[in-house]
């Protein structure tokens, strides 16, 4: 997730359209509205957000990959005053997590292809080995497993998880290695049942990322994208492309008096 004072910048970035960077989702709602889903995370620490919006999605970190969001449990009790049965195509709660690729200087970087007790099916091949995009994908899978296993999240298999892939965080240069990193965390939530979705804006995307093959895991993902500047845009990006080949935008954000609003596209 976002540090806060980018998001302060980006809610006025936003107003220039999609070229430039969308607001993330740390900067969430605090009042609801018929239709509209909200998302908070620890920059709503504090907060009383309305309660019973339409959905709701809960930042799992403290702006990082590696750590939690103070506030998890209680804006999870908030969450789960959505509306029910679900008015929306959205999950009543869902949640989102921080991704990135720090590579060999982040603070922990994985040496094997084993993790937590588990022998983890590489596709990128040796982590021992030192092949980075081995130990990328391991990353990725790592910082999963912490977030559905470490940070206080019960039943895990029972979420759908957007993975928040912004400039903001640490990335490579190589975008085939940072793919891994998604494509790890992805393995990890399809494995304990749990669906995924991958949050961003196009043009993000495009900078981390770049094109993703048809076979990857990522390809087919539902899309949630950043970056409108009212409801009408929003409704009108559902209309875009997805992020990777035959991906569906399944939600879109906007910002509304400064903060963050979600638009179920149905």
């Amino acid at each position: 997730m976002p540090n806060s004072l980018p998001r302060i910048v980006l809610a006025f970035v936003v107003t220039l359209g999609l070229v430039l960077l969308g607001g993330g989702p740390a900067s969430a709602a605090t009042a609801s509205s018929p239709g509209r889903g909200i998302d908070v995370s620890w920059p709503q620490c504090g907060t009383t957000p309305a309660k019973q919006p339409a959905f709701a999605i809960v930042g799992v970190n403290h702006g990082l990959a590696n750590n939690t969001n103070p506030c998890l449990a209680s804006q999870l009790a908030w969450a789960k005053t959505a509306k029910a049965p679900a008015t929306t195509a959205q999950p009543r709660v869902a949640l989102y997590v921080n991704t990135a690729n720090p590579g060999r200087q982040g603070t922990w970087w994985p040496t094997s292809n084993t993790y937590s007790g588990v022998k983890v099916a590489n596709p990128y091949g040796s982590c021992a080995a030192g092949t980075f995009k081995a130990c990328s994908y391991m990353y990725g899978w790592a910082k999963a497993s912490d977030d559905a296993k470490r940070r206080g999240v019960s039943n895990p298999q029972s979420y759908l998880w957007w993975l928040d892939v912004e400039a903001e965080n640490t990335w490579q240069t190589d975008k085939a290695a940072n793919v891994a990193v998604l494509e790890g965390m992805t393995a990890y939530f399809k494995r304990i049942g749990a669906r995924v979705g991958l949050y961003s804006t196009g043009y993000q995307w495009g900078q981390i990322a770049g094109t993703v093959k048809s076979t990857s895991p990522l390809a087919g993902l539902p899309s949630w994208l950043a970056g409108a500047g009212s409801a009408a845009k929003a409704k009108a990006n559902c209309t875009l492309p997805g992020l990777t080949p035959g991906s569906r935008v399944s939600m879109t954000q906007y910002i509304s008096g400064g903060l963050d609003f979600n638009y179920s596209c149905g």
